[in-house]
């Protein structure tokens, strides 16, 4: 009677042990349904996030319809062919000669309007120039920035790094601004005849070296009265061949 009991109990065991199995797996199925559900929303909201980014191209095109700044220098109706080098872009003549004339095909820029010779408006057009590029042009087609810090009075003569721009109406290859080793060119407003009048006449006080902003060779001349005469007449000829400049190393007027 005692095994039939157990045997009993042993099943009544299994049975509820394949229960709870049966019970977890629907449990499981039953949460993996809620979480799709949830889910729904987010995907539609993520449709709805794509879809208003969608949008963003008509905002970039509200932009494009902006006047660029370089529309101001192209005067509008004029001819192509005269328009600034801002205001249109041409294709490199890459079998140009240097130093002759060559032509070039050019296109003008969105928002620039231009016409030909029959007042008929074009976008593309050719443009003849001298087959150079902008750093090979003439000093007096471009203008330089100018140092104030280095010496003009030194030997060697002294350089400095100056950056140059292309004046508008100059046309010329490669970049319009560039890079260049200039001479020191600078003047501080110092005139050589005024320098040279105070050397002759009162240089015994060391007035042209006072003018000059010499302020130590100038006392050194008033003490010792122009050292006798000798720095007086040495000052004259060094002041003349402009040997001699002013303190702050510009070139004379």
């Amino acid at each position: 009677m005692a095994a039939r009991w157990w045997r009993r109990a042993l099943r009544g065991l299994c049975g509820a042990a394949l229960f709870l199995s049966q019970l977890s797996v629907l449990s499981g199925r039953a949460g993996s349904l809620m979480t799709t559900k949830l889910s729904q929303p987010q995907s539609t909201l993520a449709k709805g996030l794509t879809s208003t980014s969608t949008n963003a191209p008509y905002f970039k095109a509200s932009e494009s319809t902006e006047i660029p700044p370089y529309v101001t220098n192209c005067p509008s109706n004029g001819l192509c062919s005269r328009l600034p080098p801002d205001c249109m872009t041409c294709n490199t003549n890459y079998s140009c000669i240097y130093g002759k004339p060559a032509t070039f095909d050019c296109k003008v820029k969105p928002h620039v309007h231009c016409v030909d010779e029959n007042n008929h408006e074009q976008e593309n057009f050719t443009v003849n120039m001298t087959c150079q590029f902008c750093w090979q042009l003439a000093t007096s087609d471009y203008v330089c920035t100018n140092s104030t810090n280095c010496m003009t009075v030194s030997c060697p003569r002294q350089r400095y790094n100056a950056t140059c721009t292309v004046r508008d109406h100059i046309r010329c290859l490669g970049n319009r601004v560039f890079p260049k080793m200039l001479y020191c060119n600078w003047t501080g407003g110092y005139k050589w005849s005024t320098a040279l009048a105070l050397s002759i006449t009162l240089g015994g006080f060391g007035a042209d070296r006072f003018y000059l902003g010499q302020w130590r060779e100038g006392l050194g001349k008033l003490f010792s009265f122009g050292g006798l005469g000798i720095w007086t007449l040495i000052d004259v000829l060094l002041i003349g061949v402009g040997y001699v400049g002013p303190a702050d190393g510009s070139l004379y007027i």
